[in-house]
């Protein structure tokens, strides 16, 4: 159990200490809860921070259900599983994506002035959220990273269960999950507080981010 997304970033921070001050080192948050986590996790280490933003496709009639997910680049990951099961719901994937594609071009000009990612090639790339359950959004995120050619790709996590674990570490080059409870509900459960992170908080985040950052005494 975390205090808050506050406590999980240090948390996540101690444990990834060999990538402190890592050359051309990036911290690459999911908005929004998962900026507040690599905010402590960029000041730990001493890199700098920045978006990566990817939206859930819901199913119809239950959005929290992720058939798939779609990363900035453009870069689109089905959840093959659920779609085996319901192959009715591809049909919906490609109807929400391009209102997915919308909200993306709106947080991108919000968060980032509307400029694209920094180049990543031959980058050490730390990509973090709060926590994931099915993990279709992270997934997502990493595949795209992985398509940007990163040179050492990390998965930093506070939480998630350990199914979703396995999937992820077997598309990186380092995985480290703090918590893997069983049985597992939602990421929310696993933090006395979990409020919910807003626009204003994550721009917060980015500009503390982006500073030079302090030597270390």
């Amino acid at each position: 159990m975390f205090q808050d997304r506050v406590e999980a970033g240090q948390r996540l921070a101690a444990a990834l200490s060999r990538y402190a001050d890592c050359p051309g080192g990036l911290v690459l948050a999911i908005p929004r809860g998962g900026v507040v986590v690599g905010l402590q996790l960029s000041l730990g280490l001493r890199l700098p921070l920045d978006v990566l933003i990817t939206r859930k496709i819901g199913a119809p009639g239950n959005p929290e259900l992720a058939v798939a997910a779609l990363a900035e680049t453009g870069f689109l990951h089905l959840n093959q599983d659920l779609l085996a099961l319901y192959p009715a719901l591809g049909g919906a994937v490609y109807e929400q994506r391009p209102l997915v594609a919308e909200e993306i071009a709106r947080r991108r000009t919000l968060y980032r002035g509307g400029r694209e990612l920094p180049d990543l090639e031959g980058r050490t790339v730390l990509v973090v959220d709060d926590g994931v359950a099915t993990g279709s959004t992270f997934l997502a995120s990493v595949e795209a990273l992985r398509a940007a050619r990163v040179a050492r790709l990390v998965a930093a996590l506070p939480v998630a269960p350990a199914e979703t674990v396995e999937k992820i570490a077997g598309q990186v080059d380092d995985c480290v999950v703090l918590e893997s409870p069983h049985p597992f509900d939602a990421v929310g459960q696993h933090y006395l507080d979990f409020r919910q992170v807003d626009d204003e908080e994550v721009i917060h985040c980015l500009e503390k981010g982006r500073l030079p950052p302090a030597s270390p005494p």
